[in-house]
């Protein structure tokens, strides 16, 4: 595993010509991984789609990706590549997912992750996500539940409300 310097990771938004690495890392990532073709309607039939990449060294390492209505954004995806995963950029992208967000209108923030994904789970709650329900048989591929997941977004910094 090549170590990232987080100095040197820029953040933009997703476009046509990074689907095919995207698909790539969905691909990695998922059980249940989306087509190229549910990545392209996201990012050209749909008003409420912002989605970005992570790249570093010209290099697309991570992609996130949400709707926002009102003032509420549904995260859809977050992932990053297999070989560069455990170094913490799971949070970083998610944090500028989140910061992203607040830029349009959104205070709060809700995703559904497995009941059985405990890493993301943790990874969830360390950027103020609290569970708030379940989701029977959400996964196509093995019915499993979905929890459901909501965080409080602090309009005033661009980031997480922190309590206290």
């Amino acid at each position: 595993m090549r170590e990232i310097n987080r100095d040197e990771i820029i953040y933009r938004s997703m476009t046509l010509k990074d689907i095919p690495f995207i698909v790539a890392i969905e691909q990695e990532a998922f059980t249940g991984p989306w087509t190229a073709e549910a990545f392209t309607n996201e990012l050209t039939n749909n008003m409420f789609a912002k989605y970005m990449v992570m790249e570093y060294e010209k290099e697309v390492i991570g992609y996130a990706g949400m709707w926002v209505i009102v003032d509420e954004a549904h995260v859809t995806n977050v992932a990053v590549r297999s070989d560069h995963r455990g170094q913490g950029l799971g949070k970083l992208l998610l944090s500028e997912l989140q910061r992203t967000a607040v830029f349009f209108g959104a205070n709060k923030m809700t995703l559904e992750v497995r009941v059985s994904n405990e890493v993301a789970q943790r990874l969830y709650r360390s950027l103020g996500f609290e569970s708030s329900g379940i989701r029977p048989g959400y996964y196509s591929d093995n019915q499993e539940d979905a929890l459901i997941m909501w965080a409080e977004l602090d309009t005033n910094s661009l980031g997480v409300r922190e309590e206290g």
